[in-house]
């Protein structure tokens, strides 16, 4: 048979083993390679075949004794980080860091894998729309998901880290507040664990609802700046990014074959980017992805203004970007705050929906399929705007008379209510 047998990426039957022989560690990591093993023996391959299988060994599965665990904290520890032994047992913050990122390895090549897996297989995806999403501390789930915490907490003690006395360093992801958020979060655990293919889509908010002090006496609400050291579960995908528009007007043509076309003279631009938090399922190989999107500016600066002494000006574009993403639910008591509020909401189902018709063309599938290849969940009413897009998308952009388009949407799109 040939080398592109199944392999571990999203079915999961059982927990990972090391592989025994290299011919098994090709199956799983090279699942897009169609080429057979006598064909490949006998030189028959093309070069590129042979490049893509040297590949596949190369990025074989980390293994996962203690002192390949231990061998991939000091690395992230020395190169990662740039921290020596002396510095680590002296900052827990850096310590949290090194292991974050040696657990983190573990997830993504089975994130990849299962992202693969399901590509090939060409199946319906379920993507679940939700602005909160209240995941909690990442380091102790995804461990215990992948069945290494004692392996962990052996191969660390052996190096003198107390693995207990770095959970602390985690932070709270600002993503969520309450019920709302913490359903979110344990559908993709679930989806994940269930594998089914999935995707989770929120945004990066770079501050929470509040962290509380006490000051005189009294508690205090102070921003809650989650991201001030960074996230360490977060992979920065700036080969992925939206245009999203805002403001303008329409204008209203007439086609050659006298039909009347509207197309968005928009007035201001804003960039989405997107950041992947890998999710692990429980007992399974399946890891699906959380893509959370990040507010940027089309330009980083006004030169002209900033040349004419207007510094204030100069950078004032980016400010107004970067600001739809800064705070989860801002308030929404004056204009400026309900203008914030629904700028948020179509940024989010906007660079979400165009991230989905991106993948979906992939397929080269006609629109007349596209629920049967796509299913968006809509958690509560703050995505909701994400029908009208999909509607203006396919009629405006795509050339899909309304009837047609509404016929796609409503097999497309449900709907979790939590407000009765």
């Amino acid at each position: 048979t040939g080398i592109n047998a199944e392999y571990g990426g999203a079915q999961g039957r059982k927990r990972m083993e090391i592989p025994k022989r290299n011919e098994d560690e090709l199956v799983r990591k090279a699942p897009e390679i169609f080429i057979s093993k006598e064909k490949y023996e006998l030189n028959e391959s093309l070069p590129e075949d042979k490049s893509a299988i040297l590949w596949a060994f190369l990025a074989g599965y980390l293994p996962s004794d203690e002192k390949s665990i231990q061998r991939y904290y000091v690395q992230h520890a020395e190169y990662s980080l740039a921290q020596t032994r002396k510095d680590l047992l002296h900052k827990k913050r850096s310590s949290y860091r090194a292991l974050a990122y040696s657990v983190r390895d573990r997830l993504i090549e089975r994130w990849k894998d299962t992202e693969i897996y399901f590509r090939q297989l060409g199946v319906k995806r379920v993507y679940y729309l939700s602005l909160e999403f209240l995941l909690g501390r990442s380091l102790q789930n995804a461990m215990s998901n992948l069945g290494l915490t004692n392996q962990y907490i052996r191969g660390l003690r052996n190096l003198g880290i107390k693995m207990e006395d770095l959970y602390d360093q985690e932070p709270d992801a600002g993503l969520g507040n309450g019920g709302l958020g913490r359903l979110a979060a344990c559908f993709l655990d679930s989806l994940a664990t269930m594998n089914y293919p999935a995707w989770g889509y929120g945004l990066r908010y770079k501050y929470g609802m509040f962290h509380q002090v006490m000051k005189d006496g009294n508690q205090v609400e102070m921003p809650d700046y989650w991201l001030a050291f960074g996230n360490a579960w977060e992979i920065e995908r700036f080969d992925i990014q939206f245009p999203v528009y805002f403001g303008g007007e329409v204008q209203e043509i007439t086609k050659p074959d006298g039909g009347t076309k509207h197309i968005w003279k928009h007035a201001e631009e804003v960039v989405a980017v997107a950041y992947d938090v890998p999710v692990p399922g429980y007992n399974t190989y399946n890891a699906l992805n959380m893509r959370l999107w990040s507010s940027k500016p089309s330009n980083e600066i006004d030169f002209a203004s900033f040349n004419q002494g207007d510094y204030i000006g100069a950078v004032e574009q980016k400010q107004r970007a970067e600001t739809i993403t800064s705070v989860l639910y801002p308030n929404d008591n004056t204009t400026g705050g309900k203008e914030l509020r629904i700028k948020q909401q179509y940024f989010f189902v906007s660079a979400t929906l165009q991230d989905i018709f991106r993948r979906y063309r992939q397929t080269k599938v006609p629109w007349s399929e596209f629920s049967n290849q796509v299913a968006i969940q809509l958690n509560d009413t703050h995505p909701t705007l994400g029908i009208t897009e999909l509607m203006r998308i396919f009629v405006d952009l795509e050339g899909l008379s309304w009837e047609e388009a509404w016929a796609i949407s409503t097999k497309t799109f449900c709907y979790t209510n939590h407000t009765v």
